[in-house]
């Protein structure tokens, strides 16, 4: 039993965080990446800082799990050698600086060609390699707020969101799905290819709806949790400091199913609330009727008695309850991972199941620097120990 993408090799060059979730996603599936760093230049992420209530790299560990680290040193020419030796071994080259850079280390697409005629070469930039924006950095929340789709998220009165995290693994999966399309066609041709990921795009990709209403004259603006159509809908404070309860009702059973379960029954039958039309209608009113019950409901009670009684309802759940979760933990969801140290943690596992083959998923936790360069430059590339530490004693392998 083996993982769908086993016997596939990713030299990943990528950085920060949209890239490597690329990586990371198919070295959850299987492939073997190799991550490039060097100690002049380590991925920003590895710096430890204060988030999630511990101090560590705690963004580099969600998308540097399972894979293996070495260090090369692109600024020297022997260094750029050594990167093509790895490639030359390859299926998959990745990178996600700005445009260009890899070019002029070297390394850009005609070159690792040339030494790997079928090698599937994966950019992740901001606006793409072409066209006149494509010389632009980017991060995350400007992902989000180039491509349109932090204009449409927030409340109706306030400011557009900022996304961070949640935009660079959308476009990591993209990346991530346009590769495995290029494998596929490079199965059935023998052809390799560039595979060009703008991030800003995958933004605009999310706003179908909008863009239609757009296109069509109209003016789509910011909802917050309101729905087209559905009334109730949105999150509601329950008993409790921060506790919050998601309701939404799509039918007139469920709406009356909810106010019997609020002990109002006799809202349903009020002419302001009989239709879905005139609950949306005048959904600012009922929203502060039921907020003002699950005001009074610990959240857990509360969606219990909403589901049975048909109703979808759902705490909103913290980070800490979904790592301690049995359903997410059984499905391997959450799993737990040893660090270098010996210390263990919590990590997000692949959000997807397959019935063929081995279980998916995170094998082992955050490589340390460097940490796999007997296994790459002693068994993959046949480097001897001479020859290793003389690129070492040069800081090519640094």
């Amino acid at each position: 039993m083996v993982k769908p993408l086993a016997g596939l090799r990713i030299a990943d060059f990528t950085i920060h965080n949209a890239g490597p979730f690329c990586t990371h996603m198919l070295s959850q599936l299987g492939a073997e990446v190799i991550k490039i760093e060097s100690a002049l230049r380590p991925d920003a992420f590895r710096k430890p800082h204060p988030v999630y209530g511990r101090m560590g790299p705690a963004s580099f560990d969600q998308v540097a799990s399972t894979k293996l680290s070495v260090r090369i040193n692109l600024k020297q020419p022997k260094g750029v050698a050594l990167a093509k030796r790895l490639v030359a071994i390859s299926d998959v080259a990745g990178e996600s600086f700005r445009p260009g850079v890899m070019t002029r280390l070297g390394l850009g697409y005609e070159a690792l060609r040339a030494v790997k005629d079928d090698i599937i070469f994966l950019t992740v930039s901001s606006s793409g390699q072409s066209g006149p924006d494509s010389h632009f950095a980017g991060y995350a929340p400007l992902f989000g707020a180039w491509g349109g789709l932090g204009d449409m998220s927030g409340y109706a009165d306030g400011p557009p969101i900022e996304m961070r995290h949640v935009m660079d693994h959308t476009v990591g999966l993209n990346a991530a799905v346009a590769v495995v399309a290029a494998l596929h066609r490079r199965r059935a041709t023998g052809e390799g290819q560039l595979v060009d990921v703008a991030a800003r795009e995958v933004s605009s990709s999310l706003l179908g709806e909008a863009l239609l209403l757009a296109a069509a004259g109209a003016a789509p603006t910011r909802t917050g949790n309101d729905h087209p159509r559905m009334a109730p809908h949105g999150v509601y404070p329950a008993k409790g400091d921060d506790v919050w309860l998601s309701i939404a009702v799509g039918e007139d059973a469920e709406w009356r199913a909810l106010a019997e379960a609020m002990g109002q029954p006799g809202l349903a039958r009020e002419p302001r609330f009989a239709t879905a039309a005139e609950r949306h209608a005048h959904r600012a009113e009922l929203d502060a009727l039921v907020a003002q019950w699950t005001a009074t409901v610990p959240a857990e009670d509360a969606a219990s008695l909403l589901q049975a009684a048909g109703v979808p309802a759902h705490a909103s759940w913290t980070t800490r309850e979904l790592t301690a979760d049995p359903h997410l933990r059984t499905r391997g969801a959450i799993v737990t991972v040893q660090e270098p140290d010996g210390k263990e943690r919590a990590a997000v596992g692949a959000p997807m199941r397959l019935s063929k083959g081995a279980e998916i998923g995170i094998d082992r936790g955050t490589p340390k620097l460097g940490e796999h360069e007997d296994y790459v430059y002693g068994e993959l590339l046949g480097m001897s120990k001479a020859e290793r530490q003389g690129l070492q004693d040069e800081q090519v392998i640094y």
